[in-house]
């Protein structure tokens, strides 16, 4: 009996990583410029004359989906929405550069340009600081224009661009913190996206996330009915184990 055993304990362990996953999801169903965790089940089996018909189950997040969201006007200036693949760069927590589609940016009191996360944006030449007091506004191809409010009559200059970068062709897995990441072969590190001249925004308009709560609801459902089946079967496997001792002692 233990190979249902075994097998269905594995399932169980399964299912309960895909709630996670899941309720993740649910979690983030309205943060801007999410995308929804993908995880991947294999099969894992173990080798050896009485052992190979024993296919347990591995589980690990693969990946996000990069279905586009819902683009929603803010009609804030400093509210960007990346177009097509494009992704924006931001400086992560141990300095690395990473990248994310939430365009919620804001100016701190000493000028340092950040997205709603508190990651500093990143431009030509790293984080990108403006002048204390101008007013900023960003251009369709991400271009950062400032204004000096006490000249309202001047023309708007561009100081520098957001760096935009399309991950098309390029491996990167989204990291603990949500931030996406080139990933290494091997034991080398993973590298840096170019920049995209290309890349266009959308001005004053932020992107939804792309979970649908109606989809994740149904996912949590069907998950945990798998679970409850799974359950079902060790119960069944104890059920025939003690039967079979029954039979035994029957016999002697």
């Amino acid at each position: 009996m233990d190979r249902l055993i075994y097998t269905a304990v594995s399932g169980m362990n399964a299912s309960l990583n895909r709630e996670r996953v899941i309720a993740s999801n649910m979690a983030n169903s309205q943060t801007i410029g999410f995308r929804a965790e993908i995880l991947q089940a294999t099969p894992n089996t173990l080798e050896g004359p009485q052992l190979e018909v024993r296919a347990l189950s591995g589980t690990e997040v693969s990946g996000a989906s990069m279905k586009a969201g819902t683009v929603t006007r803010t009609g804030q200036p400093l509210d960007v929405a990346m177009q097509g693949d494009a992704m924006l760069a931001v400086q992560a927590d141990d300095g690395a550069e990473a990248y994310t589609r939430r365009g919620d940016l804001s100016v701190t009191v000493t000028g340092l340009l950040q997205n709603g996360e508190g990651r500093p944006v990143l431009g030509e030449n790293g984080p990108i600081t403006l002048p204390p007091g101008a007013a900023v506004t960003i251009a369709q191809d991400g271009g950062i224009l400032v204004t000096d409010p006490a000249a309202p009559g001047e023309p708007p200059q561009r100081v520098d661009r957001l760096k935009l970068v399309d991950p098309t062709g390029s491996r990167i897995a989204k990291d603990l913190t949500g931030l996406f990441r080139v990933t290494g072969t091997g034991a080398q590190p993973g590298g840096v996206l170019p920049d995209d001249e290309n890349a266009q925004v959308i001005p004053g308009a932020l992107e939804g996330s792309n979970v649908s709560p109606s989809e994740v609801l149904t996912e949590m459902i069907s998950a945990q009915r798998l679970f409850d089946m799974r359950t079902k079967l060790v119960e069944t496997a104890r059920q025939l184990d003690e039967g079979s001792v029954r039979l035994m002692r029957i016999d002697s």
